[in-house]
């Protein structure tokens, strides 16, 4: 089925292949994906194309018994489409990073790009200096934004059965407007008009800025501050729960469980200030950043002003210093910032992971759910560990394109055009594993009762405090004395009292500390905790 039948049956043709044919139906492996019908009369400014809406339709070739025997499999739901995909970000995961695909996939870059060539004709339109293209009518404007506004997933395959003749990308979206603009007679006289001046560079570098704005204020960050605003929440929930600190994984002063949890509040908060900080830039200055056509062709325009006030115009910084390309290191430096967040939230699974294996969380089960193939009593904190691991991938893709995507050769090399394909990438794996961790978080339940006794066994604990008052009222060798009774012994309330009532002490402070236990020595921790709204701005950080 092709694009057109698939429109005459009133279906939206999604990731149709451009060649497909019925020469390709007799392919070895051949697969063919359709949306849905829309419903009537249903319409969106941005087509959906999520994942949701796709239908497969695939055939391979089966070599049973008969070689020429194809087996035509109807697949009509997505997890039968998942179970195809190379990456699981497209298989496994697709329910979670399905709202990034109208941003960072194949469709979304060549909508980008169409945005970036109709925004550009309609600004030449506005120089005055330029006579070849008089100011258009509002019947022309309006032509030209419902292009933008109306493209589709039949558009984006137009696109690419163009670049199949034209084995370049950028040229197959101008070559598609210029089709797409001939049946309106005044935008018709100057279809040369599209891509004027531009390099190939000059189109992608803002798509690629309006894709990394768009999709991390629309669908990343919005997860983020969600995920931030729920380890608040448990700060101050827990805010007054005594737990066992651990040092060198062993025992320590205690703290609460809310302020730990105020701890990664406040780190990913501080780090939330670092995303705006990053100044997205555009350049649009031709072929090796200098305007050598441009001037060529119109001596007497200011181009660099032209070119600045169209970059600002689409909501981006204007870097007039460049060569070929934009120097991409505003990525590597916004992907830095989530490398920094990644690590954090990884620090945080772990110490979450560690609670529960503690006893200090129980997990709320769910009826169906298995944790062990074997072990029926098994409750995995997997959640947390499937958040660690694709931060692990997160990072690692994050990593990759922050080192590599600021080097390139003289004024240009093609490196960077096949890394920019994976900008969804790594971003993808870290909405997995946000989403993960908070799907963890609400699954937790405190266990108190463990808590307490952890800390009922601890009594050495309170060695601190005893030779902190020691060294105020001038009681000799506080720490000597005091690392004599506990070190490698084992100390009890008992053994604690006796210690306290030998001491040469005022009775105000010999009464404080009779009255100490491990459970009531927290300090400020639960004053903290209960603070922390006090000192996080999520909204005013996590935005580009």
């Amino acid at each position: 089925m092709d694009a057109a039948v698939a429109s005459s049956r009133g279906l939206r043709p999604s990731l149709l292949p451009p060649s497909s044919s019925s020469s390709s139906a007799a392919s070895a492996h051949s697969t063919h994906f359709f949306l849905r019908a829309n419903p009537a009369g249903s319409r969106s400014a941005h087509p959906p194309i999520s994942p949701g809406n796709l239908v497969c339709r695939s055939s391979a070739m089966r070599h049973v018994k008969e070689v020429d025997k194809v087996l035509m499999q109807e697949v009509a739901d997505l997890e039968s489409f998942a179970l195809m995909a190379l990456s699981p970000l497209d298989g496994r995961y697709v329910q979670k990073v399905k709202d990034l695909s109208p941003f960072f996939s194949e469709y979304g870059l060549i909508r980008y790009r169409v945005l970036v060539e109709v925004k550009w004709l309609l600004k030449l339109s506005q120089v005055p200096e330029i006579k070849e293209v008089p100011t258009f009518s509002k019947d022309a404007e309006s032509f030209l934004e419902r292009i933008v506004h109306d493209f589709g997933i039949k558009d984006a395959l137009e696109v690419k059965k163009i670049e199949k003749v034209t084995n370049h990308d950028v040229k197959a979206v101008e070559y598609f407007l210029k089709q797409k603009c001939k049946s309106c007679p005044e935008i018709a006289k100057v279809l040369e008009f599209f891509h004027f001046a531009c390099t190939s560079e000059d189109i992608n570098n803002l798509a690629h800025a309006l894709m990394l704005k768009e999709g991390l204020n629309n669908v990343i960050f919005p997860v983020m501050i969600e995920l931030c605003k729920a380890v608040c929440t448990m700060a101050k929930g827990y805010a007054h729960i005594p737990m066992l600190s651990r040092t060198h994984g062993q025992p320590a002063s205690p703290t609460t469980l809310g302020k730990e949890m105020a701890n990664f509040a406040f780190r990913f908060n501080d780090q939330g200030k670092n995303f705006r900080e990053v100044k997205i830039y555009g350049k649009f200055s031709g072929a090796v950043g200098n305007y050598n056509a441009h001037k060529t062709a119109y001596s007497d325009i200011n181009w660099p002003n032209i070119a600045a006030e169209f970059v600002k115009s689409l909501g981006l910084e204007f870097n007039p210093y460049v060569t070929q390309i934009e120097p991409h290191d505003y990525i590597s430096k916004l992907y830095n910032a989530f490398v920094q967040f990644n690590n954090i939230l990884i620090d945080f699974d772990r110490d979450i992971w560690s609670y529960i294996s503690l006893g200090y969380f129980k997990q709320v089960t769910k009826a169906g759910e298995i944790g062990s193939s074997t072990m029926p009593h098994k409750v995995n904190p997997i959640d947390f560990e499937n958040s660690e691991g694709n931060l692990c991938m997160a990072n690692a893709n994050l990593s990759a394109l922050s080192m590599k995507l600021p080097i390139s050769r003289m004024q240009r090399d093609l490196t960077d055009s096949t890394v920019l394909r994976n900008l969804g990438i790594g971003l993808g794996y870290s909405l997995v594993a946000y989403k993960s961790a908070l799907q963890g978080i609400k699954k937790l339940q405190v266990n108190e009762g463990r808590l307490y006794e952890d800390l009922d066994e601890t009594w050495e604990v309170l060695a601190e405090p005893i030779q902190t008052v020691m060294r105020r009222y001038n009681v000799p060798e506080p720490y000597e004395k005091l690392k004599e009774l506990t070190r490698g012994r084992t100390v009890t309330k008992e053994s604690i009292r006796r210690f306290i009532e030998d001491l040469d002490l005022p009775e105000e402070p010999r009464s404080v500390l009779l009255n100490l236990t491990p459970h009531s020595y927290i300090g400020e921790a639960e004053n903290l905790a209960k603070s922390i709204d006090s000192v996080v701005d999520f909204a005013s950080g996590f935005k580009i």
